[in-house]
């Protein structure tokens, strides 16, 4: 999305591989680091839930000193890398987004902070570590000016990312609940954060499709929002989804927790991940088409 918003054909091709590496490399590696940190802290409650045995096992295996000199490594080449971006670019905004990137990716899962278990605090750093600061700084690294479209897109993109992530807080509530993680979806309660990841994705999907709409029909491109099709036909699908696991969230909720529904609410929402990758994905594309758009049109 950074890089399709922010590249124009008035930069020379050699500037826009070397940045979309170098930026593609950040932000990766940074999402690695991420996980890697999220799976030591999480270790001791991942033991309690069967379905990340398979975690579990390949953490114990690879033991966890060398995970921790993974994360050092990985985190003195990123600093490498984004300082030799910041240099290139003359853009120290890069730097600094990077800092504060990490270090709340870092704080959301280990303690002393662990914001993850800090209610409201986790949406906002998951939106800002998953969505803004990533799409902004591949952004950034492109562009100083700044497209009110891509402003809208992007406010869209925090609100899906967020609720999208929500039924996998929900597929984790009741190993949460149990060892009192206070995430979002656990003060909430399953129906009412349920309902939530409805109405984020909704509205995210609007404002991101209008984003790229108005991007379009600006540059007289009108006929490529027939690729917007894309993105609506996997969020009404994903949305489909969502409403189920809200009907059952309500069941479990006024029965007297039943540990079929318990089972149930558990099962569909572990699909997730398939759920997130068609959203993404759709996501994509549409920001594909603006990029060649751009460029051949």
């Amino acid at each position: 999305m950074g890089l399709a918003w922010g590249a124009s054909p008035t930069i020379s091709a050699l500037t826009i591989i070397t940045v979309l590496i170098l930026s593609f490399a950040v932000i990766n590696l940074s999402s690695a680091i991420g996980a890697q940190i999220n799976t030591l802290s999480d270790y001791e409650l991942d033991l309690k839930d069967e379905r990340k045995k398979q975690l579990v096992t390949a953490a114990k295996l690879m033991g966890q000193n060398r995970i921790r000199a993974y994360i050092i490594s990985e985190l003195v080449l990123t600093l490498i890398i984004v300082s030799a971006l910041t240099f290139i670019e003359q853009k120290p905004l890069l730097l600094i987004m990077w800092v504060i990137g990490i270090s709340l990716g870092w704080a959301y899962s280990s303690p002393p902070l662990r914001i993850k278990s800090k209610s409201w605090l986790a949406p906002v750093t998951l939106i800002l570590v998953l969505a803004a600061f990533p799409a902004f700084f591949a952004y950034y690294a492109f562009t100083f000016e700044i497209n009110p479209y891509f402003l809208l897109g992007l406010a869209g993109l925090g609100l899906t990312v967020y609720g999208v992530i929500i039924p996998t807080e929900i597929r984790d509530y009741f190993g949460d609940e149990a060892m009192n993680v206070q995430t979002m979806t656990v003060r909430l309660g399953l129906a009412k954060a349920s309902f939530l990841s409805i109405v984020l994705l909704s509205f995210g999907a609007t404002l991101t499709c209008l984003a790229y709409f108005l991007e379009f029909a600006v540059n007289a491109h009108v006929a490529l929002t027939v690729f917007l099709l894309v993105p609506v036909a996997a969020v009404l699908f994903v949305l489909r989804q969502f409403i189920m696991l809200h009907s059952l969230s309500k069941k479990f909720a006024a029965s007297t927790e039943s540990e079929t529904l318990k089972e149930d609410v558990v099962n569909l929402s572990a699909h997730n991940p398939l759920w997130i990758m068609l959203v993404t994905q759709a996501y994509n594309l549409i920001a594909i088409v603006l990029f060649i758009s751009k460029f051949v049109l």
